[in-house]
C-alpha cells in the first residue's frame, strides 16, 4: 500500500502526519470516503465538490484548484494498482501551535489512502442487520452544520458505541425537533405504502453520494421516491427499510428498537433496488 502524503508516497508503516496537526489534535479538516469499482472510482467529480463546499464553509484553504486535485486521487489510485478499492481523501488544518487558533496552520495537509473496506459481512446484506435509535441527538445546525463532511466524528462515535453496546450494527440519530435524521455513518431510506422515502436535507442530514445516486437510479427506474420529514413511528411501521453510504453500499434493516419491519426479512424493493444499484455501479 502505498500513501500519499504532501506531494510523495510512503509505505503504511511509514506514512505519518505532525502530532501538532489540527486534524489530530483537534479534527480540524474535511475528508471525503470514495469507492471504486473495476478500475473506475465512482461519482469522483462530486465528491471532489463536496469536499471543496466543506473546506469553503470552515474556511480552510486547500491551495490547489478541484481539477488538480481530482488527477491527485486518480493518480494514487492508479499506483495502488486496486480494481476495487475504498479512497480515503483527507485535507487537514496542517500543523500549528498546542492552542486551538486555525490561523496559526500555514499549510494544509492532505492524505490520500487507497485501500478496501467492508463495513458489513455478506450475511448482514443477505439478511439485514438490526439498528437502534441513539439516545444522543444529531448536532443541531445552530452549533454545526452537519454537511460539512468534518474530521470531527466523535457525535458519531458516541452513538456508535450505544448501537454497540446494544449489541446492535448501527444507531438511528434524531435531529434536534425529534425528526429522523441519519445513521452514525450512513443514510436510511424506508418504503411505505409502495413509496420510497428519506429525510430531507434539512433534517441535519449529510447529503450522501450514494444517498443521492439512490434517489437518481429510482427517479429512472420508476420508482416514486420523496424527501420527507419522518419520526420514529414512520420506521417502526415501515414496509421496508435500508441504509445507504459509499462505505456501506446499500444495507437491509430488519429490526428497528426491537420492532420488526415489515416481516423481518430484507423486503422485495430494497433487494431489486441494491440489484439495480450494482448494476448501475457497473455500467459507470
Amino acid at each position: 500500500m502505498k500513501i500519499y502524503i504532501d506531494g510523495k508516497y510512503y509505505e503504511k508503516n511509514e506514512a505519518k502526519i505532525s502530532v501538532f496537526d489540527h486534524g489530530f489534535l483537534y479534527g480540524d479538516g474535511v475528508f471525503e470516503g470514495i469507492r471504486a469499482y473495476s478500475g473506475r472510482i465512482f461519482k469522483l467529480k462530486e465528491h471532489i465538490e463536496r469536499l471543496y463546499k466543506s473546506a469553503k464553509a470552515i474556511m480552510l484553504d486547500i491551495k490547489m484548484p478541484p481539477e488538480e486535485m481530482e488527477k491527485k486521487v486518480l493518480e494514487a489510485y492508479k499506483v495502488n494498482k486496486r480494481e476495487d478499492a475504498y479512497i480515503r481523501l483527507v485535507i487537514s488544518r496542517g500543523a500549528g501551535d498546542l492552542g486551538v487558533n486555525p490561523f496559526l496552520c500555514k499549510i494544509p495537509s492532505l492524505v490520500i489512502i487507497v485501500d478496501e473496506i467492508q463495513l458489513y459481512s455478506k450475511e448482514f446484506y443477505e439478511n439485514g442487520i438490526s439498528v437502534i435509535t441513539s439516545s444522543l441527538r444529531r448536532i443541531s445546525p445552530e452549533s454545526f452544520d452537519v454537511r460539512i463532511k468534518s474530521l470531527n466524528y466523535l457525535n458519531n462515535s458516541l452513538a456508535k458505541i450505544e448501537a454497540a453496546n446494544a449489541g446492535c450494527m448501527e444507531a438511528i440519530m434524531l435531529n434536534q425537533n425529534g425528526f429522523v435524521a441519519e445513521c452514525t455513518g450512513d443514510n436510511i431510506f424506508i418504503f411505505s405504502g409502495g413509496v420510497l422515502m428519506t429525510p430531507g436535507t434539512t433534517e441535519n442530514v449529510l447529503e450522501g453520494i450514494t444517498r443521492n445516486f439512490v434517489l437518481e437510479i429510482a427517479q429512472r427506474y420508476g420508482i416514486n421516491s420523496i424527501e420527507k420529514q419522518l419520526t420514529q413511528y414512520d420506521l417502526y411501521t415501515a414496509d421496508e427499510c435500508f441504509l445507504t453510504g459509499t462505505g456501506a453500499e446499500l444495507v437491509p434493516v430488519t429490526k428497528i428498537d426491537g420492532r420488526l419491519i415489515g416481516n423481518g426479512n430484507p423486503g422485495k424493493e430494497t433487494k431489486k433496488l441494491i440489484e439495480i444499484f450494482h448494476k448501475e455501479i457497473r455500467k459507470r
